[in-house]
C-alpha cells in the first residue's frame, strides 16, 4: 500500500512542532545569575555577629532551591550565599546545596538536621520513596525552613502543604512596593531582630489559602493594613478576614517548621534585621533556639 503523502507530511509537521516546543522549553530554563560583588558586600555587611543560641551539636542543613515554576533567580543566588555565610560566621550550622531530587534519598537526608526550601516552586517529587522521606524527616523530629516561594508547591500533596502551613494564592502586594508589617507578639524571642517595632520593606508579599490557619501555629509577622499604602491595596485581594500572615512557626509531628514569606529578591537578604530573623528561625527549626511553639 502506498503511503498517503499528505498524511506523511502532516506527521512530519507535527513532529517538527513538538521539537520546537522541546527546544523552546529547554531554552527557557536559564541558568541562575552570578552573584554580583556589590551584592556580596552588602550581604557580608548585614550578617549577624553571632548566633542567638549555642548549637547543641554540630548542625548540617540541606538548602534546596529547585524550580519547576517561576524562578526567583536573584533571591536564590543572594539568599543561598547569605544562608551559607551566616552559618560560617556564627557557627550555627554548615550547609550543602542542591537542586536534585536525589538529595531526598533517605540515606542522604539522614546527614542533615534541617532542610531549607529557598524559593522552590512547583516541586514534583518523582517517587513515593522520596516523598515519604521528605515528610518523615520533619515528622520524626528535624527541621523545615521555607523562604518566600516555599508555599508555591504541593498543590496536589495535602500533607506537605499542611506541613508548610499554607499555599500561595497571589501577591496583591507586588515587588515594586514598599509595605508595612507588624509584629503579632513584639516580645516573642524570634521577633527580637525587629526590636519590638513594626517596619517597612520592599518585597513581594503573598496571600495564602488553605491549609493556612492560625489554629496550629504561632504567627510572628503580619501585613499592617493600618498603613494607608499597604491597606489601600484592593486589586487581587481574596481574603476577607484581613489575615495576611507573613511568617510563622509550627510543629509537624515531632519536628519544627519556620516559614518566612519575605525574600522575593536579593535586597531582603541584605537587611541586618531580616538575616537575624532568618537565622533565629533556622535555629528554632534546628531545635537549638527553644521557644514556645
Amino acid at each position: 500500500m502506498k503511503p498517503n503523502s499528505k498524511s506523511f507530511f502532516s506527521i512530519l509537521a507535527v513532529l517538527a512542532a513538538l521539537q520546537i516546543c522541546v527546544t523552546v522549553s529547554a531554552a527557557e530554563k536559564k541558568p541562575l545569575p552570578s552573584l554580583k560583588p556589590a551584592d556580596l558586600q552588602k550581604v557580608e555587611a548585614a550578617l549577624p555577629g553571632s548566633a542567638s543560641a549555642k548549637p547543641a551539636k554540630a548542625r548540617k542543613i540541606l538548602v534546596f532551591s529547585r524550580c519547576e515554576g517561576f524562578v526567583h533567580g536573584e533571591a536564590i543566588v543572594v539568599g543561598n550565599k547569605a544562608i551559607e555565610l551566616m552559618g560560617q560566621k556564627t557557627g550555627a550550622y554548615t550547609t550543602d546545596f542542591s537542586e536534585d531530587y536525589a538529595a531526598f534519598e533517605p540515606d542522604n537526608l539522614a546527614k542533615y538536621d534541617a532542610i531549607i526550601l529557598n524559593n522552590t516552586t512547583q516541586l514534583k517529587f518523582p517517587d513515593d520513596t522520596k516523598k515519604k522521606a521528605f515528610l518523615d524527616f520533619v515528622k520524626n523530629g528535624k527541621g523545615m525552613i521555607g523562604i518566600h516561594a516555599a508555599t508555591d508547591n504541593f498543590y496536589d500533596w495535602p500533607e506537605a502543604a499542611s506541613m508548610m502551613g499554607g499555599l500561595f494564592d497571589g501577591h496583591p502586594w507586588n515587588a515594586n512596593g514598599t509595605w508595612a508589617f507588624k509584629l503579632d507578639d513584639p516580645k516573642h524571642p524570634l521577633n527580637q531582630a525587629f526590636e519590638g517595632k513594626g517596619f517597612k520593606l520592599k518585597d513581594e508579599i503573598y496571600q495564602f489559602k488553605e491549609p493556612y490557619t492560625r489554629a496550629d501555629r504561632t504567627v510572628l509577622v503580619t501585613l499592617d493594613l493600618s498603613d494607608p499604602v499597604t491597606g489601600g491595596i484592593k486589586n487581587g485581594v481574596k481574603r476577607t478576614d484581613g489575615d495576611f500572615a507573613i511568617a510563622w512557626i509550627k510543629k509537624f509531628g515531632q519536628g519544627r517548621v519556620f516559614f518566612c514569606g519575605f525574600g522575593h529578591a536579593g535586597n531582603v537578604f541584605q537587611e541586618p534585621a531580616m538575616l537575624r530573623f532568618i537565622l533565629d528561625g533556622t535555629q528554632y527549626a534546628l531545635g537549638d533556639f527553644k521557644v514556645k511553639d
